[in-house]
């Protein structure tokens, strides 16, 4: 068992490290405001930054789920019940997500600009976001591949805990 020594904060092992997190992957947020959701990761910063000294990611996830949908329901209702999908993006500690192993194939990185996450451009960045969820959600067949579709079926359904 051999511990990284470049942080002195992090005493995890170095196979644990960061293999795990990467950019697709579908995580479950643990501690704060969407602790218990569901998020894609956008963009993995291993070694941390200026203003953010650890590792963290940037992910996209779903604040509020869409409705309900059962096999009688018309496609106009269905379309209805999944515009309540409400998203939300914000950099988090890589201590504070849990991977899944489930993968999505959402292309999110050119829908979220890292520079758009101050001030009003956040408000376009999550509506991008709720367009994108919105179109994945209906569209959840045309998948790439089989194991690309389990990911997005278990991104858009409800946790239960």
């Amino acid at each position: 068992l051999t511990f990284s020594q470049n942080n002195s904060s992090s005493i995890l092992p170095k196979y644990i490290k960061m293999a795990i997190v990467k950019s697709g992957k579908v995580v479950i947020i643990l501690a704060g405001r969407h602790a218990g959701k569901k998020a894609v990761v956008i963009k993995n910063i291993e070694d941390g930054n200026d203003d953010k000294r650890f590792s963290h990611c940037l992910v996209a996830g779903i604040a509020r789920g869409p409705r309900k949908v059962t096999r009688g329901m018309s496609k106009k209702k269905v379309e209805k019940r999944s515009r309540t999908m409400k998203p939300f993006v914000k950099y988090v500690n890589v201590r504070h997500v849990f991977p899944t192993r489930y993968q999505v194939d959402m292309d999110l990185k050119k829908a979220v600009d890292e520079a758009d996450l101050v001030g009003d451009k956040k408000v376009d960045v999550k509506k991008t976001l709720k367009k994108i969820f919105e179109d994945k959600y209906l569209n959840q067949k045309s998948a790439t591949s089989e194991k690309k579709a389990a990911g997005s079926n278990y991104f858009f359904q409800k946790l239960r805990f």
